[in-house]
Parts: structure tokens; C-alpha cells; sequence
């Protein structure tokens, strides 16, 4: 049975949990983390980790250095949200990176074409506007490293619904780019950072959108394809088909189960597949949480369900993935749960938002929590737990403010900052990473884990396609495994609440006036968009 405790008595857990997490913003210098340790430089080098390395048997050259106890790992499970930027949930939290401040007043003040320049405030709503978030608006957004774009794009955005009550309608008011959110309103995420790891330099692999993140995720590269030759791809910021082509191709393969698109270049899942590693990619089902178009702000719902192939379920697409016969390794959200207490989660897991729990804007910030906390409760009271580590992001910024110039890898990005929380019975505990990173650090340890150090390289995968670069073996990199202190002993769950104590002002009325429902697994659902507020 789910354990249900009252508002009061969470909200007094929390204050203490979150004892030391006041609102006021650190300079930007890079603090030490809450251990005292300073977190080490950005490289991809484990010896940098600050723990200890081994060499084991492996790689394209026979041998590799791996962080001593990585294989401790047995479970790996990638959690990606939806469009929100670091600044925008963690600016204020402290230690951390956050949101430059002058006795308590943030420095920075964005120009504002329609008055004065705007600074960041805090935003106590539950439902945020966001803005357009695809590869132009990117490059404006961080304008040659002003970082000053925001509310210009936000103002030049393109306007798609009439109504203000659709749910695929954001708030016509005015911009809320700049504000963000504290421990007052996301209690869990902030929680999980002081009681884990929080990587403050966590970046969007490409300076573009939603589309192109979740490909990052799964192969590292995004790229156009001629035909059913991994030689026949081309790199694209944009997105492997246009937005309208993939509209008409979404409702296709809704209807039908297949797809004419092929994507020919090679993800991770044919390492996985060749090195016998298990794993699967869970979809929930309901619509897609953004647009085909990235350019729009709001568009029409698009179903979304374990035999759609589409934006945020990419992996039916890729050649490989068919020729592997590992479609079926595409299952629905209920499938995790039923491994997660059965103790047979697989090596590598994939988890994908249905729109009403994304928290990509107009969704409400409160549900998204709520998931993304039922689904770490699951991992938490599974008999895996011992050996998982969860990896939870927000696939890009979603137009929302972020005062670090992302650093350059190649042509393609990195893009803007987002949030990155490290979950683990060994994580480090208040641990905050100032390393480089991106979603080709997931990648990364996965590799390092289970397949050997083998990595999404032409010259050695046995699939060679044109990506341009080994994005897991950029210099600029860090490595994951900086987060962990494998010789600690293993850490018992903390189980949270899905419906915690919030100051906004209005949450969706599915979660008003109910319990906190401490460590509950149960997953809102999706029909919550009809729900006020959202």
C-alpha cells in the first residue's frame, strides 16, 4: 500500500532536508561541493574523477581505464524532461553556478524590446510560457556569448492557438523567460540535489532543440540520411525530415506501426545489441511534449504511444535498431514498472514523458515532478536499487533564461545549460559536479560500464557513418563518474513525496486538497491536461 502522510508533515521533512538551501544566489566562482571537495576539472581522463581508476580488458586498443567500481553499476536508467534551462530551476540553489547576484539583486538585465531591460525574478507559477527553442533561436538567445536573447525571441515567437484554454496554448501575458523557480516550488528536484549530486555545467548536446537532444541521447550525432547507408547521412541542427514531413510521417506510422523513415546512422543500442547488454526504451503514452515545428511555441497534440515512432520515441527509426530486431525493446511506461519491482530491470533504460508530465511549457511544473518522483520511488524500493544509478535531465532550455555561454565542441554545439541530477546508492552525497558536461556523458558511461570503453566511433563500431567527430572522447568532456564514490557503502532510498508542499499559487486540481502520498509510484495521468491550471 502507498503510504499517504499529510501536507504538513512533508513540508516540515523538507525544511529539513533542504536545511542550508536558502534562495540567495553564490557568485560565480566554482565553490567547493558540500563534502569539501572541490569537483574536478572538465576531462574526459577518469583519473579525474578524484577517485580511483583500474584497467581493465576492453577497447579498441585491449585495455582501458575505467573509475575503480564502475561496474558496480548494473543498472542504468536516463530520465529526460522537458525544456527547462539550469538557471531557471537551479539558479538560486546553493553552491552551485547559479544566477550572478549583488546583494541579493540579480546583475544581469536582458534587454526587453517592448521597455526596460528585464531582470531574473522569482516565479512562483506552476504553468510557464517558456519560449521558441530551435537552432535559430538558440544561436540569438546566446548572442555571441551575451547571453542576452531571451525575451526578444520570446516577443518574435510565432503564435498558433486562438484559444487560451487549449492545452496546447501557453499564457499570452508577459514573458516569464527570466523567471525561476526555487526549493519553494520544485522541493524534490532540489532534495535529490542535496541529498545526491547536481551537475551545474550540465549543457544541451547542439544548439538546437528538443528533436535533436533526444537523438543526441541515444547515438550521439543527429543527422539527415539519404537512404539506408549509414555513408548516405549528413549532419542537420534541424532535424532528420522537416517539421510538416514529420507531422503526415507521425500519423502514418500512428496508424500503420511502421515508418518509411530510416534512420541510417548508428545509435548505442547496436553496441549494446553486440555486446549482449539488455535494454529498453519506455514511452509514455499520450501526445508528444513539443511541436514537430520547434520554431512554434504551441502546436497541435500528437499522439504518442509505444508503436509510434517519432520525436521522443526515436529509436524504431534507426536502421539498426530494425536489422537488430530490437523494436520490441520499445515498451510502455507500465513495462518499468513491472521490471522495477520485479527486480529485472534491464542493463540500460530510456525513459520518455507523455506532454502532460514533460514539464515542457504550458505543462505544469508540479505533475512533471510528481512523475519523474514516482518514477525514482520505483527505482528506489526495486530489489535493483543497490546497483542503479538514474541520470535525470531536461532535453534543451525551452527558451528560458541561462546566464553561461555554453563551451564549444564542434560545429554542432554544446548548446545552452540545462539541469543534470545523479541518483545512486553511490552517488556523492550534496556533491555539485562544475564539470563540462552533456548528454554524451551518459553515453559515455554506459560504454565505460558495459561495453568495454566501446564508443560510437567510424573507425571502430563496424558501421561506420560520417559523424564528424567521437563525441564520448571530446577533451572538453567530463566524466560522470566524478559524481560517485564507489568505495562508500551503498546508501538506502530516500523516498519523496509525489504531491509535495508548493507556493504556487494554483497547481492542477487532480493534486489539490490529496495527501503528500510518501514514496508512491503511481504516475499521474495523462488525461490531466483538461485538468485548470494546465
Amino acid at each position: 500500500m502507498h503510504r499517504t502522510v499529510s501536507l504538513a508533515a512533508v513540508a516540515a521533512t523538507l525544511l529539513l532536508v533542504l536545511g542550508g538551501c536558502g534562495t540567495s544566489s553564490q557568485s560565480r566562482r566554482s565553490p567547493a561541493s558540500s563534502e569539501g571537495q572541490a569537483a574536478p576539472a572538465a576531462t574526459g581522463d577518469p583519473s579525474s574523477t578524484g577517485g580511483h581508476v583500474e584497467r581493465v580488458k576492453g577497447g579498441p586498443s585491449g585495455s582501458y581505464v575505467v573509475a575503480r567500481g564502475i561496474h558496480k553499476i548494473k543498472h542504468v536508467i536516463v530520465i529526460m524532461q522537458e525544456n527547462r534551462s539550469f538557471d531557471s530551476y537551479f539558479g538560486t540553489y546553493p553552491g552551485s553556478d547559479g544566477i550572478p547576484m549583488s546583494n541579493g539583486t540579480p546583475t544581469a538585465c536582458v534587454p526587453n524590446p517592448k521597455g526596460p531591460c528585464q531582470r531574473p525574478y522569482h516565479d512562483t507559477a506552476d504553468v510557464n510560457g517558456g519560449g521558441p527553442h530551435n537552432h535559430v533561436n538558440a544561436i540569438a538567445d546566446i548572442d555571441g556569448g551575451k547571453m542576452d536573447g531571451f525575451i526578444e525571441q520570446r516577443d518574435a515567437a510565432r503564435k498558433t492557438c486562438t484559444s487560451p484554454t487549449d492545452p496546447a496554448c501557453v499564457n499570452q501575458g508577459a514573458p516569464d523567460v527570466m523567471g525561476y523557480h526555487t526549493g519553494a516550488e520544485i522541493p524534490n528536484y532540489w532534495a535529490y540535489a542535496k541529498d545526491f549530486a547536481l551537475d551545474d555545467h550540465m549543457f544541451e548536446p547542439s544548439t538546437s532543440w528538443s528533436y535533436i537532444s533526444h537523438l543526441y541521447m541515444v547515438s550521439a550525432w543527429a543527422a539527415k540520411c539519404a537512404n539506408r547507408s549509414p555513408s548516405s547521412c549528413q549532419g542537420t541542427l534541424v532535424g532528420p525530415y522537416p517539421g510538416k514531413r514529420a507531422t503526415r510521417a507521425d500519423k502514418v506510422a500512428e496508424r500503420t506501426g511502421t515508418s518509411k523513415i530510416d534512420f541510417a546512422w548508428t545509435d548505442v543500442t547496436y553496441l549494446l545489441d553486440h555486446h549482449h547488454v539488455p535494454w529498453s526504451f519506455y514511452v509514455q503514452k499520450g501526445t508528444q511534449p513539443d511541436c514537430d515545428d520547434a520554431g512554434a511555441e504551441t502546436c497541435s497534440p500528437v499522439a504518442q504511444k509505444v508503436q509510434t515512432p517519432g520525436i521522443w520515441n526515436p529509436l524504431p527509426l534507426f536502421g539498426d535498431v530494425q536489422s537488430d530486431h530490437q523494436v520490441q525493446n520499445v515498451e510502455s511506461l507500465d513495462s518499468y514498472f513491472s521490471a522495477a519491482r520485479a527486480g529485472t530491470l534491464p542493463a540500460v533504460s530510456w525513459i520518455t514523458p507523455s506532454s502532460t508530465d514533460s514539464e515542457h511549457p504550458p505543462a505544469s511544473v508540479h505533475q512533471g515532478q510528481a512523475y519523474v518522483t514516482a518514477l525514482i520511488n520505483a527505482a528506489m524500493k526495486s530489489p535493483d536499487w543497490s546497483s542503479t544509478a538514474i541520470f535525470i535531465s531536461w532535453d534543451d532550455w525551452g527558451g528560458f533564461y541561462d546566464h553561461v555561454t555554453p563551451p564549444s565542441v564542434d560545429a554542432n554545439g554544446y548548446g545552452i545549460r540545462v539541469p543534470g541530477i545523479v541518483i545512486s546508492p553511490y552517488a556523492r552525497r550534496g556533491y555539485i559536479d562544475h564539470q563540462a558536461l552533456s548528454f554524451d556523458g551518459y553515453l559515455k558511461f554506459i560504454e565505460d560500464d558495459f561495453l568495454g570503453g566501446a564508443r560510437l566511433d567510424p573507425q571502430t563500431d563496424g558501421r561506420p557513418d560520417p559523424r564528424p567527430d567521437v563525441r564520448e572522447d571530446a577533451k572538453q568532456l567530463g566524466n560522470l563518474a566524478a559524481d560517485f564514490d564507489f568505495d562508500q557503502k551503498p546508501r538506502s532510498p530516500v523516498l519523496m513525496p509525489t504531491n509535495p508542499p508548493s507556493d504556487s499559487p494554483s497547481i492542477p486540481s487532480y493534486f489539490q486538497g490529496k495527501g503528500a502520498c510518501l514514496g508512491c509510484t503511481n504516475v499521474p495521468s495523462p488525461n490531466l491536461a483538461s485538468q485548470p491550471g494546465l
